[in-house]
């Protein structure tokens, strides 16, 4: 892993300044299980010139997913804000026998209008024994009423998050509530977002959110909902007791990757002919 410059003191002064594919190749459908928390990667920025008996130290901005074995993953483009200014990103990722490890992760595109952003991990952790996988998506939109899963990590301290610490998983069963009409990026046309029954915690945006069924990606957290929404929530079965999350509709993503002729996974059905590349 590339070690940081001598101007990381001054460059982190600089972060805090400025914070506040042409184709789909078939995979096997799957029910989120515990191996879909392997594709799951917190995006971090390395404090540490060199690990402590802690490991690196970090700062957690949110979380990615693998979308193929070639190394791309999707997140949602405002938890790249930071490294507007510059700066180098990094994925947490998962190992067999040893504690995570930091890998550098390229900016590939950004959608800012769909608050999508592609990136991908140097060098691919695929091609060596990591533990990663990656997701489905589907290209069937989420439906009001819907039962979907939303995945994610972090760090058991935020405040203070280094390598050697075993990230902690959430797993946050909800329902699709509605589909709403929100900007995501300013002077942007608008954009489409669902709603979910379950709030949304600091660190999730960019996880992905799973249809039950299939097991594939349906949607990136995007934040949560502060907009007043009492209709959707008075005709869900599962009405969330307090702010419900937002997430961004997986074909704002499927369409970056089509203009970067990214690969990507479908979901397998039954039908033979579903197998067969989408282009």
């Amino acid at each position: 892993m590339p070690q940081p410059t001598q101007s990381r003191p001054l460059f982190l002064a600089a972060l805090i300044g400025c914070l506040f594919a042409s184709f789909a190749v078939a995979g096997a459908a799957q029910v989120p299980s515990a191996d879909d928390s392997a594709a799951v990667c917190p995006i971090v920025y390395q404090l540490d010139q060199s690990p402590s008996y802690r490991g690196y130290h970090y700062s957690f901005f949110g979380n990615g997913f693998f979308i193929n074995d070639q190394g791309y993953l999707l997140t949602a483009a405002h938890t790249l804000e930071t490294f507007r200014c510059g700066g180098q990103p990094y994925i947490l990722v998962s190992r067999f026998n040893g504690p995570a490890i930091l890998l550098e992760a390229t900016i590939v595109a950004k959608d800012l209008e769909h608050d999508v952003a592609i990136l991908r991990a140097v060098p691919n952790p695929f091609a060596s024994k990591y533990k990663v996988n990656f997701l489905p998506l589907s290209s069937a939109p989420a439906s009001p009423g819907q039962s979907v899963l939303a995945l994610s990590l972090h760090p058991p301290k935020q405040q203070s998050a280094h390598t050697f610490e075993v990230p902690r998983e959430d797993r946050f069963s909800s329902e699709v509530l509605s589909y709403e009409s929100t900007q995501l990026e300013r002077s942007a046309p608008a954009s489409e977002v669902f709603l979910l029954s379950h709030p949304v915690n600091l660190g999730q945006s960019g996880s992905p959110v799973l249809s039950v069924n299939s097991g594939a990606v349906v949607g990136l957290v995007e934040g949560r909902w502060l907009r007043s929404s009492a209709v959707s929530i008075a005709n869900s079965s599962s009405a969330p007791s307090s702010t419900p999350g937002a997430a961004v509709p997986i074909r704002y993503a499927i369409a970056l990757l089509q203009r970067q002729s990214i690969s990507w996974h479908a979901p397998r059905s039954p039908s033979p002919s579903s197998t067969s590349p989408v282009r």
